[in-house]
């Protein structure tokens, strides 16, 4: 395990006990869990990006504040909707937070997840074309992107422009060098994982996937990040792509660790339908005291395969709590796992 990083799905909720109670309050605290888990030597800050919903949604601005306030730790998405995207402005907003962050940004991106609405991204002013569906959008807008974030001349100078233009035609601005190799796709698939991978892209897989066979949720997830490899290798691409997974892990180390999450009922994984046609596995959580917790995880083989482990945090529970799960985690468990 090369790299840890925390997966915020960013709740927030007016609600009574609540510690994140506005957006306000999401976006602020957010960047303020960034700075600590710098502080603690965490390697990543990842936010979920979903749209209609109490929780984070449009990424740049918080990526941009959280890269002006740190200087080492990785910023990124897990994972940012396709469907909803301007490739090309998203190509601008992308380029000028990862400038600002200075070359730190680690963007997820997919076709997304089922949304809080019928087809959200038709009030974007997105549609399908002719003989797509909305997948097939999303990954028509994932390949406009990734072209331009290469930096490459495509658009024809004014012969008499405002400004004076470089020579040759022109790309999109700002340009961030390296970017386009920090694009992970959110895969649910074996198929979709191995696309990613002639495609160039990292992977991020999460804590579900398409039930493909009836085997334990951490086999099946390693299944599909040895095929991604093995893709990978096929494509011959010039760099070693990097791998993430996802989960929810809870060192209990004191009585609020145990009143929250000691109390069993996430052991197992679980089965279920995201869509009228699809059948998902949702892996199982792990909360236990630290050696009992190193034991189960070594035993999880998708961990095993990746190069970085996303912890899922609680984020309405506030940055005080959230910090010390980060570190009981840190201490006391990933050194075991081979962390650093």
């Amino acid at each position: 395990m090369k790299k840890i990083g925390f997966l915020s799905f960013g709740h927030w909720s007016p609600e009574r006990g609540s510690n994140v109670r506005s957006a306000s309050d999401v976006l602020l605290q957010s960047i303020d869990l960034a700075v600590a888990a710098e502080e603690l030597g965490l390697d990543g800050a990842y936010f979920r990006v979903h749209h209609f919903a109490r929780q984070l949604a449009s990424p740049f601005p918080l990526l941009a504040a959280a890269g002006a306030k740190t200087s080492k730790i990785e910023l990124g998405t897990g994972v940012i909707d396709m469907r909803y995207e301007n490739p090309m402005y998203m190509v601008e907003d992308a380029s000028a937070a990862d400038l600002i962050a200075g070359g730190r940004l680690q963007l997820g991106i997919s076709r997304g997840s089922p949304e809080q609405v019928i087809d959200g991204w038709r009030h974007f002013g997105y549609q399908p074309g002719e003989d797509e569906d909305a997948s097939d959008m999303a990954r028509r807008h994932a390949m406009i992107f990734l072209e331009h974030l290469k930096g490459e001349g495509f658009a024809e100078p004014n012969p008499n422009p405002m400004f004076p233009n470089p020579p040759g035609l022109l790309r999109l601005e700002p340009h961030a060098p390296g970017l386009r190799d920090r694009i992970w796709w959110g895969a649910g698939s074996n198929a979709t994982a191995v696309w990613a991978a002639k495609m160039g892209m990292n992977l991020q897989s999460s804590t579900l996937k398409d039930d493909e066979n009836g085997k334990p949720f951490h086999v099946q997830q390693a299944e599909q990040i040895r095929a991604y490899r093995a893709a990978w290798e096929a494509a011959g691409h010039d760099r070693s792509p990097r791998v993430s997974v996802s989960r929810s892990i809870f060192a209990l180390m004191n009585d609020t660790d145990r009143m929250y999450f000691g109390r069993g009922g996430k052991e197992r994984d679980q089965i279920g339908m995201i869509d009228a046609n699809t059948r998902a596995i949702f892996g199982r959580g792990y909360a236990a005291e630290p050696d009992k917790l190193i034991e189960e995880l070594r035993s999880d083989e998708a961990i095993a395969e990746a190069d970085t482990l996303l912890l899922t945090v609680p984020n309405m529970l506030g940055v005080d709590y959230n910090a010390h799960v980060i570190e009981s985690i840190l201490t006391h468990v990933a050194p075991a796992l081979g962390w650093r």
